[in-house]
């Protein structure tokens, strides 16, 4: 996740350009971004496709019409096929002829509706006018060469070196584990042995994956940096999309599924955290109490709530069905978190979450208040860890709840340290009176050494293995015995949960130019 503070110039370098594309220099391609609102356009100019239209089609039509989902066989990421038209072999544009463009047919408003975009808004009637005058003017593409991009399922990204890795997950039968790449998603055996497909999409930054919680379906959450964000969710099966949804014009993060599967949040730049109906991409929920970027979220366990983290150093409470912001789960009072938050993770089975951030402290917190909120209080947490080196970026609960585990880090360099999830998370009685009855500056000195003692009793770290770099992304197996970790220098590790070593570390990615999935032992027996 992007931080908002640095803990040097040296982190601040790293996460600024090694997070971003730095890495895939030889391989990316750089595209401008939409006009700015107040950029005044002159009139009698020719209307230009990369500057006026493209923006229109990537806000409205592009999540149906891309090479991972080309519906009615039409794609309008490319300008051949965006002219060619689909399936039904009419053109969708010819050029000099705005009445004879089955594209303009589409989207123009008839009986009170157009056929186009489906099952979405028609079309504001000045943007149908912007685009018949474009093509009236000869339909021109003024695309910047530097511009085009070429990746999908017949041309994968070729990568020099590895990339870094922003998020992971294991499906819930074990046997996969989703890695974010490069334009893509890289399905692995979950023991690391071989690539078992490559979902490629159009966003070129994966910031988050998660399976669905029956695992027959990925949520991906991304876009292109500074142009658009999208939220992508696949068929893990067919390795097919089934839905696109472009989302305003920056990248967006941590994505989740509700426990019933029905629906996909996930955090965005503009401060809202928002979500949508998995089957069909309708948003269902926009929330904008954030005063920062929302960048993780997590449902409760029962799915009637959302809980979310971001830059503004706050964990928020959103009730789904209302769409209303219900409380901040950790406290607010200057002070009490040094930084950003960066991560959540709810503890199966139950509404406690997990935090981590940029003060570098992994903390307990219930999600739902037992006492009225007070100026100062903190009366949510149930228990604080030591605080590790730098940053946190990544945190994780084992699938039964024993296990806790945080990645962080810190000047070139990161870590993950496994404690134990396990204790009693019953607050005292005089801590529900304090909370009850007390602002935070008048607690007495009995008061608040039994809050230091009660939320660090129990508190057991079980291990902790260093890293070369910063570690931005962890996933336990299902089994609870294997831990991923990945981040900064490309590298997945698995480590065994027992004693913290590292069973197995491999690139996720093909280099030099390979795309065969099979693993490397079997490359070299057909070689």
């Amino acid at each position: 996740m992007r931080a908002p503070l640095l803990t040097s110039v040296s982190d601040l370098l790293r996460v600024c350009l090694a997070r971003a594309f730095c890495l895939f220099l030889p391989l990316a391609v750089f595209a401008a971004a939409p006009p700015k609102k107040e950029e005044v356009v002159d009139p009698n100019a020719p209307i230009s496709y990369w500057r006026q239209i493209r923006p229109v089609f990537q806000a409205n039509c592009l999540g149906c019409h891309q090479p991972a989902r080309d519906k009615g066989g039409y794609v309008m990421t490319d300008f051949a096929r965006l002219l060619a038209g689909g399936d039904s072999g009419d053109k969708a544009v010819v050029p000099g002829k705005p009445d004879a463009s089955l594209l303009i047919a589409s989207i123009t408003v008839k009986d009170g509706e157009a056929e186009m975009p489906k099952n979405k808004s028609s079309l504001a009637a000045e943007d149908v006018a912007l685009i018949a005058k474009w093509i009236a003017q000869g339909a021109t593409d003024d695309t910047p060469k530097n511009a085009v991009q070429h990746f999908d399922a017949d041309h994968p990204p070729i990568y020099q070196r590895p990339p870094v890795v922003t998020s992971l997950d294991f499906s819930p039968d074990g046997k996969l584990l989703a890695v974010a790449g490069f334009h893509e998603v890289l399905l692995h055996h979950a023991d690391g042995s071989g690539i078992v497909a490559r979902l490629i999409g159009l966003s070129e930054r994966i910031e988050s994956v998660r399976f669905s919680p029956d695992g027959t379906r990925l949520a991906v959450a991304g876009g292109l940096p500074a142009r658009m964000g999208e939220v992508q969710i696949w068929n893990v099966e067919k390795r097919a999309l089934v839905v696109s949804v472009p989302v305003g014009y920056d990248t967006v993060y941590g994505v989740s599924w509700s426990p019933d599967g029905k629906l996909v949040a996930f955090g965005c730049p503009d401060n809202n955290v928002r979500a949508i109906a998995a089957a069909t991409g309708e948003f269902v929920l926009q929330q904008g109490s954030h005063n920062d970027w929302v960048l993780d979220t997590v449902f409760s366990n029962d799915g009637s709530h959302l809980i979310s983290v971001g830059r503004d150093m706050s964990t928020k409470l959103t009730e789904v069905e209302t769409q209303r912001f219900v409380d901040n789960i950790s406290s607010i009072t200057p002070g009490a978190l040094r930084g950003g938050l960066h991560a959540v993770a709810r503890r199966p089975g139950r509404d406690e979450v997990l935090i981590g951030g940029a003060d570098g402290v992994p903390q307990v917190y219930q999600v739902f208040r037992q006492t009225k909120r007070r100026i100062g209080d903190n009366a949510n947490l149930l228990r604080k860890f030591p605080a590790m080196e730098g940053r946190i970026f990544a945190v994780d609960y084992s699938r039964d709840g024993k296990l806790i585990a945080a990645g962080s880090s810190y000047n070139g360099h990161g870590a993950v340290r496994l404690y134990t999830g396990e204790f009693d998370s019953t607050i005292p009685d005089l801590l529900l009176k304090a909370y009850a009855d007390k602002v935070a500056s008048s607690y007495s000195k009995e008061e608040k050494a039994e809050i230091e003692r009660f939320t660090t009793a129990e508190v057991k770290q079980l291990s902790e293995v260093k890293m070369p770099g910063g570690i931005y992304a962890l996933a336990f197996a299902p089994d609870s015995r294997t831990l991923a970790a990945a981040g900064e220098d490309g590298r997945v590790r698995l480590i065994n949960t027992a004693d913290g070593g590292i069973a197995n570390e491999f690139v996720p990615v093909p280099l030099g130019g390979r795309a065969d999935f099979s693993p490397p032992s079997t490359r070299a027996k057909a070689d």
